[in-house]
This record gives C-alpha cells, structure tokens and sequence, in this order.
C-alpha cells in the first residue's frame, strides 16, 4: 500500500466515475482501476461497486477512506514541513463554521506574525469537516458549536474523533433580517411571523445534516429553506428575498455588512455553545496557542 494508493482512493471517492478520476489525475483509466484493484486484493476488501449510476463507496470503503484521509493529510504535513526548502516558513490552519469572530482572531495572529515567510489557511466549512481536519491535524483549531438539540450528539462525536471541546460562549437566539426587511422594527419575532419568508441556512451537504447543523432549531420543518455555503451569497439572498437566518445574534463590530443587518430576539430558544477543539493530546504549536488566545479574548 503506498501513499498514491490513497491518493487515488480520496480521488475517486470525489468523482462520478473511474474515468473522472483519471481525468483529474492525469492517468490512464485501465492503470487508475488496475492500481485500485491491486489495492483491494492487498486489503480484501471491496472499495468501490459500480452501479447504473456510477460508483459508489462500499461500507468497507467508506471506513478505509477516513484513514486514508488522515494518512495523507498527515504525509503533505510531512512533506510540507520537512521536505519545503524554505525550513523557516511557519505552517497553521484553522477550520471554522461560519463565525466571523473566529475569522477576525486568524486575522489578528496573521497580522502578528507577518514578519516572516508562512503558509496560513483558515477553512470556513462544513461541521463534519471541521472535525475531521481537526482529527488528522490538517487543521490545528477547529471553532464549532452545539445547540441544545444537537449536543449529546456533538459531544459523542468529540469523544469518538479524540478531539477536546473548550467552551466561549453561550448565546440565545436571534434572527438576522435585512435593514430594510419588512419585520426590521420589531422587538422580537416567532418562527410563525416568519412564515411568509425563507430561511437561509448554511448547507451541510451530509446525512447527517440534522446532527450537524451550526445554527439553532436544526430539527424544526421550515416551509421556505433556501441553503448556501457562502456568506456573501448568504447576505445577497436576505436582501434580495427578504429571508432570513438563525444565529447567535454576534456582530463583530469590523464586520463590512454589520451596518445592512439587524438582529432580533426569537422566541423559540435553543441556545448556542460556541468553543475550539484541539486533538486530544496534542501540544500547540506557538501560533496556535496564540490563535486560542484571540478567542479566548471573547469567552464569556
């Protein structure tokens, strides 16, 4: 088994076909499946199954590619760190759901450590990637949070990836509306006042969508649902539709559109636990300590 053994799995796991995944890896695709095939017969187990509608991973597949995931990402670390001519560059990344504060404490350590040659990455994403990367240490912090809905099944997950949650904050909830949004004025709204309006929430494009979800009333049936990956797209939409979203009610006071947004009290209350999570275990390196200092400049 070798490391362009995985790289191929991780490849054709994100395609639709073997062809595909030749096509991105600049390969054939007899060699791509002869490679895979190999693989399986040193593993004895089934990867892949082709179906009408393309591949799909087995259920052993599924398994073996979160460790084949870890592996590499741990070898481009290797790679990264040890093998870069450039030994002085400094390495961090931090993987977030959508919190503007956590952006603005990777801003304040970059701005700190700019002296320098670095490679910084900070990944806004999905829940079940931010624990993921923060388990293979793709990423050394990971912000996240819970709802009262979703944490025991938040806490199961922190204890079977290894991962240590430090709370923050704990906030109520909010809806965020456009300035001008027809209900802007109020004081305080039910989900039934916003029933004529979408709701824009942030995609988790996983099954386990419910679970996993950073915004309050994850498991409440919304008649208009509108989901997006993107702030910015996040914000047109308000504006142009007169949606909505569900949050913590947080404006970082540098934010650009803080100014075009308001937030108001909901009555339905499912409150928010926001925190990082390291590996457990895992001994920070200097930039990362600091990055947990800046949040720690919020915690409640």
């Amino acid at each position: 088994m070798t490391i362009l053994q995985l790289k191929y799995v991780i490849a054709i796991a994100n395609s639709k076909s073997f062809r595909e995944a030749a096509s991105r890896l600049f390969v054939s695709q007899p060699a791509l499946s002869s490679t895979i095939r190999e693989l399986e017969e040193e593993l004895n187990i089934q990867l892949f199954e082709r179906t009408n509608k393309g591949i799909r991973l087995t259920e052993p597949g599924k398994e073996f590619l979160v460790y084949a995931k870890e592996a590499v990402s741990q070898y481009e670390l290797i790679e990264d760190r040890y093998l870069d001519k450039d030994l002085d560059k400094k390495h961090f990344s931090v993987s977030m759901q959508h919190y503007v504060f956590a952006v603005h404490a990777f801003i304040n350590v970059v701005k700190e450590f700019d002296s320098g040659k670095y490679t910084f990455a900070v990944h806004e994403t999905r829940t079940d990637e931010v624990l993921n990367n923060v388990r293979s240490l793709d990423s050394e912090v990971g912000v996240i949070s819970y709802s009262r809905t979703s944490e025991k099944v938040m806490k199961k997950l922190f204890r079977e990836f290894q991962l240590e949650f430090f709370p923050l904050i704990t906030r109520e909830t909010f809806v965020y509306v456009w300035k001008d949004h027809p209900l802007s004025k109020k004081k305080e709204l039910s989900l039934n006042d916003l029933t004529d309006y979408p709701c824009i929430s942030f995609d988790q494009s996983s099954e386990n969508d419910f679970y996993l979800t950073e915004e309050a009333l994850g498991d409440y049936d919304f008649d208009k649902l509108i989901k997006t990956n993107d702030r910015a797209t996040s914000a047109e939409l308000m504006a142009a539709m007169n949606g909505y979203s569900i949050g913590t009610g947080i404006m970082t006071d540098s934010l650009a559109i803080k100014k075009d947004f308001v937030t108001i009290k909901l009555k339905e209350e499912d409150p928010l636990t926001i925190g990082y999570i390291v590996r457990a275990n895992h001994k920070l390196s200097e930039i990362g300590q600091r990055y947990v200092d800046e949040l720690l400049k919020y915690k409640e």
